[in-house]
């Protein structure tokens, strides 16, 4: 796949230096997982993709492939450990409230999530990250399939990478609230990083911005990705719970 050759960053920006180095590194590591899990809705919508089950699940497993693409495979390996253990979080801050999983929703639950994004991380590369995988606790009954699952997801994935790159670079991603936080500053350098390899069918906007909820979405009536400043606060929270 032509997006696999894709080196975009060797490092993630500090935005600030009140946190821990692995504290940090998780709370921006979750940033670009959200920020990947919208931008795989928005491309289903301007770039037409079909989905055969739960978008949400879609978008999930194209942040991985993303991942994959544009870092390199030992940075991409430090990614997949924070990506997972966001889901974790979450599944442990539900548990401490006592709630149950919505089982209406459209998200999967995070606990499932979790195995997910774990198993597509191995099989992307079974014999290097056996030691991900047991350190991520995935059982050798769904490993096995692992390798298989990542290689549907990269054919799935791979034409709409390879459609983006062969327009070039652009500005079809626009960024507004860049100066707002670590997530402005993480999303600036990605968005950056993005614009300069590839393009979309259709310009979407991507907003940092408050909305009284700690939340990211893809509005697609006017193709924009809103990422709630809330949400910094919340990434906090579990990187402290995760790391201590």
């Amino acid at each position: 796949m032509k997006a696999a050759a894709l080196l975009l960053l060797s490092a993630l920006p500090v935005a600030a230096q009140d946190l821990s180095q692995q504290e940090e590194a998780f709370v921006e590591a979750n940033i670009l997982s959200v920020f990947y899990h919208e931008l795989g809705h928005a491309l289903i919508d301007v770039e037409d993709v079909p989905i055969f089950g739960q978008e949400e699940d879609a978008a999930d497993v194209f942040a991985v492939v993303l991942t994959e693409a544009v870092f390199e495979p030992e940075v991409a390996l430090d990614l997949a450990y924070d990506y997972a253990l966001g889901f974790d979080a979450e599944a442990r801050a539900r548990a401490e409230r006592g709630e149950d999983h919505p089982w209406w929703d459209v998200h999967g639950p995070d606990e499932q999530r979790f195995y997910n994004t774990v198993c597509l991380f191995y099989g992307a590369d079974p014999q290097g990250r056996s030691d991900y995988a047991e350190d991520m606790g995935l059982p050798e009954e769904r490993a096995d399939y692992c390798p298989g699952e990542y290689e549907q997801a990269e054919v799935a994935w791979g034409e709409v990478l390879d459609a983006m790159l062969d327009r070039g670079g652009g500005d079809s991603l626009r960024l507004s609230g860049a100066e707002v936080g670590r997530i402005g500053a993480v999303l600036a350098e990605e968005v950056a990083a993005l614009n300069a390899e590839l393009q979309l069918a259709e310009n979407v906007d991507v907003r940092v911005a408050p909305c009284d909820e700690a939340n990211a979405f893809y509005d697609p009536s006017d193709r924009s990705i809103t990422f709630c400043t809330e949400y910094e606060a919340e990434l906090i929270e579990a990187a402290q719970g995760i790391v201590n």
